[in-house]
């Protein structure tokens, strides 16, 4: 097993491309062509965590959170980062961050903790823009079904809960082969015409390489005629935040509680309480106060997620209830995703959940 047995594995279910611009998701210590003897899996990658790798024997390290997040200049070890960095590098251990792309996928964090909460109907609350691209292709008649199953196969064509979508439409081609070509129909310096078929299917934007090959792979033509598009389309399987309800309405205070307990919360920040039930709820994994007016547009009776500044509080306006429990009580469920993930793919391989709580925020209940 080598490390990007793993990581390309992370990353059919959670592609780098849906990582937002800010982030630095992948593998950011380490060679993804060496041999993975055991993975570590965590929400923060920190020194006690790396000493962790170390006491079971793993060299890969898979963090929700990169430990390099800015551009580094030096590694000196003049604060944790560095000094994570170089232990890890000194005991050959490769440090891997699946951060925003799996919070933009539908079985991502926010699944997780929709989950957690026992939400039913759950969908992407606010659909990420320009995820979806149409490819359009013209092929003889006979060899429709062939391209249609290698575009299928490669990823393209599905649409919400449904695949092998395309559209189709027949008439006819015209090429005229020059002395050099190697014509599939038709003869050299004469005008052919050939009836076809015009397929079209939609497929997402981090596939397009896949789909290509799959279609020059798989049609007859030696030079293949296709257009790709971009379109405004949102597709309901990338996207912020997520949206669901609870099968049994309940009170504003039995919804807390059950937050309380469910996420071994502490304390839980909250706005006004509105004296209503609480149906539908809103969620986003880690810092989500830029997702609160989408939660009240979306008619949410609470919006659970972090990190709230003072003033955004007041921006809940009596229309939803805003519970804040915490940046690692939203995502502290995270490694067991990526357990999830690689299990299913990789069933005998050495994968640990860490046993180290990473959180740096405290309380103080004397």
């Amino acid at each position: 097993m080598l490390i990007k047995d793993i990581t390309n594995h992370l990353e059919s279910i959670a592609p780098l491309a849906l990582q937002e611009n800010y982030d630095n998701c992948g593998l950011l210590v380490g060679n993804a062509n060496d041999e993975c003897f055991a993975a570590l899996l965590t929400l923060d990658c920190t020194e006690e965590i790396i000493d962790e790798a170390i006491a079971i024997g793993a060299n890969l390290v898979i963090a929700h959170h990169p430990i390099i997040f800015g551009g580094i200049k030096k590694l000196n070890g003049k604060n944790y980062v560095e000094r994570t960095i170089i232990k890890a590098i000194k005991n050959n251990i490769a440090i891997y961050a699946a951060h925003t792309n799996y919070d933009n996928i539908n079985n991502g964090v926010n699944e997780m903790i929709c989950n957690k909460i026992g939400l039913t109907n759950c969908k992407i609350l606010v659909p990420k823009p320009q995820t979806l691209q149409k490819l359009i292709t013209y092929c003889p008649v006979n060899n429709a079904e062939m391209v249609r199953t290698s575009l299928f196969a490669a990823g393209a064509g599905n649409i919400g809960n449904y695949s092998n979508c395309s559209f189709s439409s027949e008439g006819y081609g015209t090429y005229m082969a020059n002395e050099n070509a190697n014509p599939t129909a038709g003869e050299i310096g004469k005008l052919h015409t050939e009836k076809e078929v015009k397929i079209e299917v939609i497929f997402p934007f981090y596939s397009e390489q896949k789909i290509v090959e799959a279609l020059v792979k798989s049609h007859p033509y030696e030079e293949v005629a296709y257009d790709i598009i971009s379109i405004s389309n949102t597709s309901n399987l990338f996207g912020s935040g997520m949206l669901g309800v609870l099968e049994n309405e309940l009170s504003e205070h039995d919804f807390l509680k059950q937050l309380k307990l469910t996420f071994g919360l502490q304390a839980i920040k909250h706005t006004n309480l509105l004296n209503k039930k609480i149906k539908t709820v809103a969620v986003c994994g880690g810092s989500g106060s830029f997702l609160l007016g989408h939660a009240i547009a979306a008619n949410a009776d609470v919006y659970v997620s972090s990190d709230f500044k003072y003033h955004e509080y007041f921006n809940a306006e009596n229309k939803i209830v805003i519970a804040d429990i915490g940046h690692f009580e939203t995502e502290q469920f995270t490694p067991q995703i990526f357990y999830n993930h690689i299990i299913k793919k990789f069933s005998t391989f050495a994968t640990h959940l860490s046993k180290v709580n990473t959180n740096p925020i405290k309380y103080f209940n004397g």
